[in-house]
């Protein structure tokens, strides 16, 4: 699951925001790209560091709660700084030194998709309410808004729906939409913004669309904008379903980041999380 986060998120972070120029050139699977606020190509950015924040939370079984949450981001940001966050929400990082910290600053007023960026480890909670919750105070923290809760519900859920195997992909949809009593979309064709709705919007447009894993990373990148948010979510979901050809091209694998908390760490944090589904059922 974290493996494949990083990757989409990586290879989508070469053409986050990028001129349709550059996406219709260079996005053919066969090399990752630099970002253009300079991240080195094949690491990955906030997007796969607040999953992991998540995931290691989940792991060490604290308590669900603001304060905990918040406390685990600003620890993985600390660890491990890097760029890719938004401008405001990493000069806050960079300032403060606890959760009690962050919270006290943040504004949670964003629609934006940084709470549905980080929710597919949520998907290995076994109780679907107990699930909503946690997305729902995970959420609160930065996005205490409808578009911020209901997405980062909908991701959630789309990655328990494999996770538990519900029902196959042609199901998904229905799924989410019941759950989060929400009307998504599963035909979007337009750039996405920063935008949760949006977001969510295009990962279960490609979650239903594609048969392969490959295609879905194609088609995350072919949307524009936002890119990297989408091809993480929907490359982390797919990959806990075997209705979907795995044929990631290795170089993916080979190429991304493995320092402290790349490649090796990724594996080891996502093998103890299907460990926990096993044990919390």
């Amino acid at each position: 699951m974290l493996l494949d986060i990083a990757i989409g998120d990586a290879y989508g972070a070469g053409f986050e925001f990028a001129e349709r120029e550059k996406i219709d050139s260079f996005n053919n699977l066969t090399t990752y790209q630099e970002h253009g606020l300079g991240i080195p190509a094949g690491n990955y950015t906030d997007d796969t560091q607040m999953s992991l924040a998540l995931a290691e939370l989940i792991l060490e079984s604290a308590e669900w709660n603001q304060e905990n949450i918040a406390d685990k981001f600003v620890e993985c940001f600390k660890r491990d700084i890097r760029i890719g966050y938004s401008k405001g929400f990493y000069n806050v990082l960079s300032t403060v030194n606890s959760g009690e910290e962050l919270i006290s600053k943040v504004k949670p007023v964003s629609t934006a998709n940084g709470a549905a960026m980080r929710s597919v480890p949520l998907g290995v909670i076994n109780e679907l309410e107990a699930l909503k919750n946690m997305a729902k105070i995970q959420a609160s923290i930065t996005h205490n808004t409808e578009a911020g809760i209901k997405s980062s519900q909908a991701i959630a859920l789309a990655s328990h729906f494999f996770i538990f195997k519900l029902g196959k992909p042609n199901e998904l949809f229905q799924f989410v939409c019941e759950q989060t009593n929400y009307k998504w979309i599963n035909n979007w064709e337009k750039e996405v913004a920063c935008c949760g709705i949006e977001t969510v919007n295009a990962v279960l447009t490609v979650l239903g669309k594609c048969k392969s894993l490959s295609d879905m990373l194609l088609s995350s990148v072919e949307f524009g904008g936002d890119v990297d948010t989408v091809a993480a979510c929907a490359l982390g979901i797919a990959s806990l379903s075997d209705d979907y050809h795995h044929d990631l091209p290795e170089f993916l694998f080979k190429e991304l980041e493995n320092n402290q908390y790349g490649h090796d760490y990724l594996v080891d944090v996502s093998s103890k999380l299907m460990s926990y589904v096993k044990t919390n059922r």
